[in-house]
């Protein structure tokens, strides 16, 4: 959209993850306000017309119409925790929300590079972007603990990751399949 840009476009205006969004993470999108990518985004527009506010709870209207129905899929990104990562940033402060999303970003990085067998991209990244940090870490060092892991194929390293993210997934109740938003009408 043309005159929208932001300086954070790791954590979107409307509250999505976008360092942790398998899209942003080929490459297929700069993150919220970026450049090139979905610049035809309501949300910007709407932050335009309020004075280029940085992240929609900044304004006095939040949450407001156009987040209706908005967390309801989430094929494309994971949106079901979306509410309680903008409750997080806030009781938290930017910055150290931020530092968080570095370290589950350096975690996906790992996963991506060495447990990642051609087919896990969507799933290491919805994992991340879902489970807790602490459950994350928690991953690694399971991970870490199997020293044989490295003298397996790739194939046999990205189920032995995703074992343990479904584990912690199951034992936080968290689905990791991504659902499609519901037909209107």
């Amino acid at each position: 959209m043309k005159g929208f840009t932001r300086e954070e476009t790791r954590f979107s205006l409307c509250g999505l993850n976008c360092c942790l969004c398998s899209m942003y993470l080929g490459g297929y999108c700069p993150g919220c306000g970026g450049g090139a990518g979905n610049q035809s985004c309501a949300f910007a527009r709407c932050s335009l017309q309020h004075g280029g506010i940085s992240f929609c709870w900044e304004c006095p209207e939040y949450p407001c119409s156009r987040y209706k129905g908005f967390d309801d899929g989430d094929s494309f990104v994971p949106h079901r925790n979306r509410r309680q990562d903008v409750a997080k940033a806030r009781a938290l402060g930017l910055d150290a929300y931020l530092a968080q999303l570095k370290e589950k970003r350096a975690i996906l990085d790992e996963l991506t590079a060495h447990y990642n067998d051609g087919r896990r991209k969507t799933l290491f990244s919805t994992a991340v972007y879902l489970l807790p940090l602490e459950d994350l870490r928690s991953v690694m060092v399971a991970l870490d603990s199997r020293p044989e892991l490295a003298e397996q194929s790739v194939k046999e390293r990205a189920l032995a990751a995703v074992e343990f993210l479904q584990e912690a997934a199951d034992r936080r109740v968290i689905s990791l399949k991504l659902s499609k938003k519901p037909k209107e009408g």
